[in-house]
């Protein structure tokens, strides 16, 4: 199948559109809709490979283990990574499977648990910075910390959350196997919650840790081991802002990779929040001399048109 490449990294929060509601068939509704624009580039001709984060669902099955720790054994970080990439594509395959099926478009969804190898002396080992978890009052976030032994930080005004270690990815191990997919012409999900962190030990096996990758920057390097056409991030807002949350916020339509840095030298990117968005684009077009896209779900199609979004350019 030819066509444009196009990796497409969505937010776990994409699955989640009221907090009040984060039932299993609330977040596949979600997913559903997420699926309809995705859908729409495939019927353009082009092939995706979908990278899904997985923030708040991590949290709620940690949560989950935390209550029932008296009675259940824990899970570590890891395996709940390994749970989510496993339920998460399973949500995304039906709702594309579905879609494709009505548009009478030849395709299939398939869903890759993906390991990601990373540093062992990663700094973030020992300064957790991952934001996880639903978004909690102060006063929730410090009872958590007492009860469970969180670590917990403000994130970028909107809340607190949890926060865990977050080493940056190395390598995609199941790198071959994505490529095979996508090139037979399958809609491929993978890496999904920037992929089940491991380590090579020194007899050439890998490990599990416990940690979470940042799915941008683990996307970011599956777009270029791919030799992807473009790479989109899609997130809570149509275009990225400066000044945000300011009277002064304005929306931003283009940024070069010189403007990018200067704008993130001057704080204007929350870490934990758009500052990695913003550096996986930034790694991505500095690597390939390609386009990167920020923009929310239902403008994916019109942004690869350049009808909306934010772009980063060379």
């Amino acid at each position: 199948m030819q066509g444009r490449l196009i990796v497409i990294a969505i937010g776990g929060n994409s699955l989640i559109e009221d907090p009040k509601k984060v039932t299993v068939d609330a977040q596949y509704r979600a997913a559903e809709k997420t699926a309809h624009h995705i859908a729409s580039l495939i019927e353009k001709g082009n092939r995706v490979v979908i990278v899904h984060g997985n923030g708040p669902q991590v949290g709620y099955i940690l949560l989950r283990s935390e209550y029932a720790r008296k009675i259940l054994h824990a899970v570590p970080l890891d395996s709940c990574v390994a749970d989510t990439q496993g339920a998460i594509g399973y949500q995304l395959q039906k709702a594309l499977d579905n879609e494709f099926m009505m548009r009478g478009i030849r395709c299939s969804a398939v869903t890759v648990v993906t390991q990601v190898e990373v540093d062992p002396s990663d700094p973030s080992f020992s300064d957790p910075t991952k934001p996880i978890g639903s978004f909690m009052t102060e006063a929730e976030a410090r009872e958590h910390s007492e009860n469970f032994g969180w670590a917990v930080k403000e994130d970028a005004g909107r809340g607190w959350r949890r926060v865990v270690p977050s080493p940056k990815p190395k390598r995609i191990v199941e790198l071959d196997t994505i490529r095979y997919l996508s090139e037979s012409g399958a809609a491929v999900i993978a890496a999904g919650g920037g992929g089940i962190p491991v380590i090579i030990g020194d007899d050439g096996t890998y490990y599990g840790k416990e940690a979470v990758i940042d799915k941008d920057l683990a996307a970011a390097i599956l777009a270029k081991s791919l030799d992807a056409d473009a790479f989109i991030i899609s997130t809570a807002v149509e275009k990225v802002c400066l000044d945000y949350r300011k009277p002064t916020e304005r929306a931003i339509d283009t940024m070069t990779i010189a403007e990018a840095e200067e704008y993130t030298a001057q704080g204007q990117f929350a870490p934990g929040s758009m500052l990695p968005k913003i550096e996986a684009l930034v790694d991505y077009v500095k690597s390939t001399g390609r386009m990167g896209i920020i923009t929310d779900p239902e403008h994916i199609s019109d942004a690869v048109e350049g009808l909306s979004g934010t772009r980063i350019i060379p």
